[in-house]
């Protein structure tokens, strides 16, 4: 332990901390009418700024979208020139959406207004606002702490550290988007392997407890709120223990970040908490000053914004374009019709492309199947939760960050966790609502 910081100004940096950390990020509290956790009321605070919407969303972008080329990171690889290029479509994109001109069809509202209004602004905002937070969560010890007692559970079952557990929680009462930064920064800072990155981002890092209510009300189905919410988080992680056993994430290297010896959990004999306890105060005391980790942190966040921003604003839209006006869909819906005739689900053509149209947006999905039977319905709930994996925004999140996941990591994850929750969700829903 550092000697220039005694036990217990150590140990009370990490309770106060973590306590301030876990207020900010996992405490709901009702506020202007909205319950949600405390960083969720202050992006929304922040969005009340007049015309913070309009001037953040385009200077992120037009920022995003130049800083590639102005740094010449664009050409160092085959995969970044193709997205620095494709990233220029933002552009015009968010021209159309701030100034609100351009073609009737792309500016209906669930087009560019929807992607820019409720996930460019949204998730580039909280980004590094949650990286200020983020600093309580993880530079004091608290995930360390957690990882003790979560060890058992994580390590057998997902193949990730005890601490992932944090990920895990911060998704659902938080965002992907904070699930992400967490595992990012964490795993830069050697505490994961890419191995376990990639699990935990393509495994925990799916939406909000808020957007399952906003599916749920849709699909008319509020009236089974609890049973929805909790068989979702089940089917969304048991599909994670079953992939991360499955190609490619089973053949990821378990490496540390550019060759770190890395921060290995260890498996503690005897007392639990007296040995949670002491690995927080050991890394408590070695922690950086509140400002000095809050700066560091802000920069990244920021940075992590801007590499954001250009492609959700892009991607997200194209994709929605080649959903909306191609048949496309249509045929890749083929891909997940054995799996929703072999369990034998209600208009099993109708929910596989319904299913197919995830890779998009989560939210797609539940448009087409508004008027089938409430096992379909429940179904595509489920996995419009559960399928983690989309391009409007957490793909182009996950490209955004270290994590090492390649493009047909993506589509190949993304397939496997589809057709494994129609799988397993399929039948429990016949059980409660046969």
């Amino acid at each position: 332990m550092n000697n220039e910081m005694s036990r217990s100004k150590a140990l009370t940096r990490f309770v106060v901390y973590s306590l301030f950390g876990i207020f900010m990020f996992f405490v709901s509290i009702d506020l202007m009418g909205k319950s949600t956790i405390p960083l969720d009321h202050v992006v929304t605070l922040i969005r009340k700024i007049p015309y913070y919407d309009s001037i953040y969303g385009l200077v992120l972008v037009f920022i995003g979208v130049a800083l590639p080329f102005i740094r010449g990171t664009w050409k160092t690889t085959k995969i970044k020139m193709f997205f620095s290029i494709i990233n220029i479509f933002a552009i015009p994109f968010v021209i159309m959406a701030v100034f609100n001109i351009g073609p009737a069809g792309l500016l209906e509202n669930d087009m560019i207004p929807f992607i820019f209004g409720k996930v460019v602004v949204p998730v580039t905002t909280i980004v590094p606002v949650g990286a200020v937070f983020l600093a309580f969560i993880v530079s004091y010890g608290l995930m360390e702490f957690i990882g003790i007692f979560m060890r058992p559970v994580m390590v057998p079952i997902f193949k990730t550290p005890g601490r992932s557990a944090v990920d895990a929680v911060a998704s659902f009462v938080g965002s992907y988007s904070l699930a992400l930064l967490i595992t990012n920064r964490v795993y830069v800072e050697g505490k994961y392997t890419g191995k376990e990155a990639a699990i935990i981002a393509t495994g925990f890092s799916t939406v909000s407890a808020a957007f399952m209510i906003i599916v749920a009300t849709t699909l008319d189905f509020m009236d089974h709120w609890s049973i929805y919410f909790w068989v979702s988080l089940v089917v969304t992680f048991i599909v994670t223990a079953i992939t991360a056993r499955l190609y490619p994430l089973s053949g990821k290297p378990d490496e540390y970040y550019e060759g770190q010896k890395g921060d290995v959990e260890q498996d503690v004999e005897g007392s639990k908490w007296k040995a949670a306890v002491e690995v927080a105060v050991e890394v408590s005391s070695n922690a950086p000053g509140v400002w000095e980790n809050v700066k560091v942190n802000f920069l990244d966040g920021l940075q992590l914004a801007l590499n954001m921003a250009p492609s959700l604003m892009a991607i997200g839209t194209l994709g929605l374009i080649v959903a909306k006006y191609t048949p496309i869909f249509d045929i890749v819906g083929y891909i997940f019709y054995p799996f929703t005739l072999i369990t034998r689900l209600p208009e099993p053509l109708l929910a596989a492309k319904a299913m197919s149209m995830s890779i998009v947006e989560m939210f797609l999905p539940a448009a087409p199947v508004v008027g089938t039977p409430l096992v379909t319905r429940f179904v595509v709930g489920v996995v419009c939760v559960s399928e983690i994996l989309f391009f409007s925004a957490s793909i182009p999140c996950m490209m955004a960050t270290e994590i090492p996941l390649k493009m047909r990591d993506y589509f190949i994850i993304w397939f496997e966790r589809v057709a494994l929750s129609i799988l397993i969700t399929t039948p429990i829903a016949f059980l409660i609502f046969g």
